[in-house]
């Protein structure tokens, strides 16, 4: 526990807002739970998400929801009116390091943007808080690290919102993989079919929503002139701000990928192709992607597609009846499914056994099972899972930021020794024809295959100088993740 007074931090916390410190301290006051006493929870990040988790934390005994926390006014005054109008009294507030010295909040639920998932979740250890953090757990692999390096320290509760992992069918689902039932894994598809549609495209700065404090929205990013049309959400595509779809709904899928078949390690190599098609638009990240990780003896290979199955139709592709989830390929069978449950079936595609799922709806609850226990081995999501399953991510995105655009001939020559990988190529390929692009005016960017050292969480060998300068980011002060935490 930290010898510092309430006044040294009240100060420090004031030097924090006025950019004079890049850390807030432990508070003083973190208390130990007792079994009847109410777990006091701040909600950070009150959009579409954010506001999910004031219904679900509200409602779950034993829990009160004492603090709001948004940069963006216009979602702040939202919510605590809902309060108001329920006689409940809640914190407002705009700044989370303010948020941070109030005493009387036990854990924080951060479902901010990307950018700012590594600095809160740190802070929020310095300042003795449990924390509840969305995916992805980080926006590069050195803050995953230092998040980690953060948690251990300042022994917190830390869950990651990858609530497959709750879901009760495929807790089941992992179970009977385990036993053996389907005969011993081969392959892992994952698959995210989810319509996105351009974002536009501006042809100078955007005004900023005068009910927004822009600094704070950018935090350790760049504060630079909004150049899209919608300053919220849209921040997924940028890679200032977010991790695209890789991210988005890549660090849902690989992890279910991961857990459901007892994968508990980095794939040691990784590479991924895509690019940004079917529109002309200021996102930076691509709709399209395959990534392959190299994982022995069965790979995993995840598909991004954002366009219809074909032009001027509403409808999505899918695999095996799979638009979101995972394809696991067994000896004897397949399973097919994802978030909600699925089947397992057998290699005739004869259903075998269903496994009905809620969505992980439990998944909050166990986060404040754990917060009470103190015991890290309760979570079910718990940050070194999250920060794995982030990785992954990042590996893929960075194997394509470093890559090339070549003909479709061309890729397929280069990646002909991997069978599996050619043929989601082939499929992409067809899937974009379907679609009508040209891909002579947009070339698909083929990445580099990279190869990372597990123990030191950097990229070794062929493209590993290029690589390890996505590792880290720059970040802009006074919100910089340090090398000490």
């Amino acid at each position: 526990m930290s010898d510092l007074t309430r006044r040294d931090f009240v100060k420090a916390a004031a030097a924090t807002t006025a950019g004079l410190a890049s850390s807030v301290p432990r508070t003083v006051w973190s208390r130990v739970l007792g079994a009847n006493d109410d777990i006091r929870v701040a909600i950070v990040g009150l959009r579409k998400k954010g506001k999910e988790h004031i219904e679900v934390f509200r409602k779950l005994p034993g829990v009160r929801v004492v603090a709001l926390c948004d940069a963006d006014t216009q979602f702040l005054d939202m919510e605590a009116k809902k309060f108001a109008r329920r006689n409940e009294k809640v914190g407002r507030y705009v700044d989370y390091r303010k948020l941070l010295e109030d005493k009387n909040i036990d854990a924080v639920v951060i479902v901010t943007p990307d950018h700012w998932h590594g600095l809160m979740t740190i802070w929020a250890c310095q300042a003795s808080k449990d924390i509840y953090v969305e995916k992805p757990l980080s926006h590069n692999i050195w803050e995953g690290r230092k998040m980690l390096e953060a948690v251990r320290k300042y022994k917190r509760i830390v869950q990651t919102g990858s609530q497959d992992r709750s879901d009760v069918g495929l807790l089941e689902l992992g179970e009977y993989i385990k036993q053996g039932n389907l005969g011993e894994v081969q392959l892992v598809r994952a698959i995210s079919y989810n319509p996105r549609e351009s974002i536009g495209k501006v042809n100078g700065p955007q005004p900023i929503p005068a009910t927004c404090d822009y600094n704070l929205f950018q935090g350790p990013a760049a504060l630079t002139p909004l150049m899209r049309e919608n300053l919220h959400y849209d921040w997924h595509w940028f890679w200032d701000t977010g991790t695209g779809e890789m991210g988005n709904l890549g660090a849902h899928v690989l992890d279910d990928c991961r857990w459901t078949t007892g994968i508990a390690t980095l794939a040691p190599r990784a590479i991924s192709l895509g690019g940004r098609f079917g529109y002309d638009d200021d996102g930076e990240t691509p709709n399209t992607q395959v990534a392959f990780f190299d994982y022995k003896p069965a790979p995993i290979i995840y598909e991004i597609r954002a366009l219809p199955r074909r032009k001027n139709d509403r409808a999505m592709d899918h695999y095996r009846g799979v638009r979101f989830g995972m394809v696991i390929q067994c000896e004897h069978g397949y399973f097919a499914g994802g978030r909600g449950g699925g089947w397992a079936y057998d290699n005739n595609r004869k259903k075998i056994k269903q496994f009905p799922g809620d969505g992980g709806m439990g998944h909050q609850a166990n986060f404040i099972k754990a917060v009470r226990s103190r015991k890290v081995s309760d979570l079910r999501a718990e940050i070194q899972e999250g920060h794995i399953s982030a990785t992954l991510c990042h590996m893929a995105n960075i194997s394509r930021r470093i890559g090339c655009e070549r003909p479709p001939g061309e890729t397929k020559e280069v990646i002909k020794g991997n069978t599996v990988l050619l043929e989601a190529f082939e499929r992409m390929l067809g899937h974009l024809e379907a679609n009508e692009v040209d891909l002579k005016g947009t070339p698909v960017t083929i990445g580099a295959l990279l190869t990372i050292d597990e123990e030191k969480e950097k990229f070794v060998g062929e493209f590993s100088g290029w690589a390890n300068m996505f590792l880290k980011r720059n970040y802009r002060e006074p919100f910089v993740v340090p090398e000490g935490v």
